[in-house]
């Protein structure tokens, strides 16, 4: 049996060897050897040899969804890799377990799979070696390399990884720019033909960015014309660059294109023996089968960290938006500092009286009068010594009395080496005391010029953060992050990240704001990855008078659907305190679970809306959420995924008259009594959504 696994992980996997044999070459490049299906037989990937190229197809349900795709390599200094090859050995197994998140979207996770391990050997002088490991899932496929240790390939610097994923079609596509540096993008829905990055360079509002060529950031997310619905994504990204896809419209493909690194010249250094992260396509019949897939996760290895405990899910509330509403600032300088010892103690009173776990405090620490806007930015922080109108101690033993936890704040300025210099004193701080997770920052250009968000360098600077976190019971919250690829798994401190057009930027731009569509487009597109720290309940839809003229472009109601559609273990009432008290839709904030037993997606489509239900951990309570895009929507939901019994309803909604611009701060709160046989019909208006809780009577 196959197990690592902690108390914590609860392991029932059997590896079953499938014909685990070295075999010919003659043998290997037959097609059934070659050739392997999924546990159920839903998904069916295909190798082969030709022309001395390695290549691949998928098919679901007997339809191509992949065609004849290649792979290669090219080196710096060295012959590249992918021609004159044939296969040396074919080894297949599968696996069935079933393991435990510690916190995640369900508590049981059932991982299946049939693997297929290709060796590949150049039939030139160099005779050099490359594996294929294929996975392959009934929700979709995952691929890596496997460069082993040998003679002619030693430390190497990769400039290009070309892995194909040639399209059947020309399918309707989801997509934001393969930007090197951010994720802050409106997704732009166009058929694949039309993908055109290089329109999108002029950023207002972004502090960094960087387009190269016309390619897509992932997880991206496609519809054919039949119906299916694809998304392309990485698993267990770990010391190589992210992953972006390069487009070729004209003939429907798309190819791996790595992060690079002006400095390096390339864009990863490796030395055998090493595997890349994972390439995946997650293949689903309906929208919501992305959302419920646990490819990525699978794909990465079980928990290295053990029990995790002393981090708990919760909802938080803090010192953040004042900022972008210009009440406060974040640095003392301006004379309207926000993160002073009173003040976060009326944060926390608010807290400890609403069922709310923690406070973030941002502003905290002393620099950021010269955080942004410099060239120089190393050393600003020094993530250990607060204001003077700020007692650290004071208010963490004042939390500490009410129940109620600090998360701490680290603003990197986008230098990750002055954070590397102070991390361990840092973490170090919190550990002694008892703080349990930041939220880190990233805003701006990467020190040293020519290092990128996304590539190997950062790869590797995240991972150290984490790494060090759990030496100090650190649970960490990355914004301006690189991609989320299921490394949760692996080290579970990984709770959340941003990583996505937030909801600050409604409070940035009365034109670039986020519109209606753009919450019912990420959870089919950026969630797909992992945790998002969106920041949602804001309840003053319109910003005047602190900000004239600017809005949240959905509805109140929508705002409340977005605690259960959007997943993470926190959860932020990011409105200002005065806006929730003595408004009877907080109940919903105040009582909404964080932590979840199981997740069924009931219904939706990439853009225009999605109903979600999950049942809280530790109780038989359970919530729905959804929301809409642009369209108004009467949606029926049926409610046999309820245990039986009956259950207390309590269902917040858009009131008949409501409307994201118009009119959206306009709901309903009903109560009733409902059993897992009833349907209950809710009327969703334009940018708005819904909210239920039920309780078990």
């Amino acid at each position: 049996m196959k197990t690592s696994h902690s108390a914590l992980i609860l392991c029932l996997g059997i590896i079953f060897c499938l014909g685990s044999c070295v075999q010919t070459p003659e043998e290997s490049l037959s097609s059934e050897s070659m050739t392997l299906g999924s546990p159920e037989g839903l998904n069916t990937v295909r190798f082969f040899i030709k022309d001395g190229r390695f290549g691949y197809t998928v098919a679901h349900k007997n339809s191509t969804v992949i065609d004849s795709s290649f792979i290669g390599f090219e080196f710096r200094d060295l012959p590249a890799f992918g021609d004159g090859l044939e296969v040396l050995t074919v080894t297949k197994e599968k696996l069935s377990e079933t393991w435990e998140m510690p916190w995640g979207e369900q508590r049981l996770v059932q991982n299946n799979y049939h693997e297929i391990v290709i060796e590949l050997g150049e039939t030139g002088e160099l005779k050099r070696r490359m594996d294929v490991i294929c996975r392959v899932y009934d929700d979709g496929v995952g691929f890596r390399y496997r460069f082993p240790e040998q003679d002619n390939l030693g430390e190497i610097l990769i400039t290009d990884e070309h892995t194909e994923f040639a399209l059947t079609g020309d399918h309707d596509v989801w997509w934001i720019p393969g930007d090197w540096d951010i994720y802050e993008h409106l997704y732009t829905h166009t058929k694949f033909s039309g993908i055109d990055a290089i329109s999108k360079r002029d950023h207002p509002n972004l502090a960094q960015t960087y387009i190269p060529e016309n390619a897509v950031n992932t997880p991206v997310t496609m519809k054919t014309s039949e119906g299916l619905y694809l998304s392309f994504h990485e698993a267990n990204l770990t010391d190589y660059p992210g992953m972006t896809l390069k487009v070729d419209a004209a003939n429907l493909t798309m190819t791996s294109e790595l992060v690079g690194s002006e400095l390096l010249g390339g864009k990863a250094v490796k030395t055998t023996p090493f595997v890349t992260p994972w390439r995946t396509i997650q293949i689903a019949d309906r929208a919501g089968d992305l959302i419920e897939s646990n490819l990525i996760v699978n794909l990465n290895e079980p928990n290295k960290l053990g029990n995790v405990s002393w981090f708990t899910p919760m909802k938080y509330i803090g010192i953040w938006w004042e900022m972008h509403m210009e009440v406060s600032s974040w640095d003392m300088a301006s004379g309207k500092h926000g993160a002073t010892t009173e003040h976060t103690k009326d944060y926390i009173d608010f807290a400890a009286e609403n069922n709310i776990g923690g406070v973030l405090v941002e502003g905290w620490n002393t620099g950021w009068e010269h955080w942004i806007g410099f060239d120089d930015r190393e050393g600003v922080f020094d993530f250990v010594t607060p204001y003077p109108d700020y007692d650290l101690n004071d208010v963490v033993q004042y939390a500490r009395e009410k129940g109620v936890e600090i998360i701490m704040h680290h603003e990197t300025s986008a230098a990750p080496r002055t954070y590397d210099q102070q991390m361990d004193t840092a973490y170090s701080l919190m550990e002694s005391l008892g703080i349990h997770s930041v939220k880190t920052g990233y805003v701006g250009k990467i020190i040293p010029e020519g290092e990128y968000h996304h590539g190997q360098w950062m790869v590797n600077h995240y991972r150290r953060a984490l790494l060090k976190g759990a030496e100090h019971k650190v649970a960490i919250n990355a914004h301006e992050p690189i991609k989320a690829t299921g490394i949760r798994r692996t080290y579970p401190n990984a709770i959340s990240r941003e990583g996505l057009r937030g909801q600050e930027f409604n409070a940035w731009s009365v034109e670039k704001g986020n519109p209606p569509e753009h919450l019912p487009t990420v959870v089919f597109t950026r969630m797909l990855a992992g945790p998002i720290d969106f920041t949602p309940g804001i309840f003053k839809i319109k910003l005047a008078p602190e900000k004239p003229g600017f809005q949240i472009n959905t509805t109140l109601a929508h705002q409340l659907g977005l605690y259960v559609v959007i997943y993470s273990p926190i959860q932020m009432a990011a409105d200002l305190i005065e806006n929730y008290e003595g408004n009877d839709a907080f109940q919903f904030i105040r009582e909404v679970g964080v932590d979840w037993e199981r997740t069924e997606v009931l219904d939706g489509d990439v853009g225009d809306f999605v109903v979600i239900a999950r049942k809280e951990r530790e109780t038989e309570n359970w919530f729905v959420g959804g929301i809409t895009g642009t369209a108004a929507r009467t949606y029926t939901l049926n409610l046999e995924f309820l245990d039986p019994g009956s259950y207390t309803a309590r269902i917040y909604k858009d009131a008949p008259d409501a409307h994201w611009n118009d009119n959206p701060t306009a709901y309903v709160i009903d109560e009733i009594t409902v059993r897992n046989t009833d349907e209950v019909v809710i009327d969703m208006a334009e940018g708005g959504g819904f909210a239920i809780s039920l309780f078990k009577q």
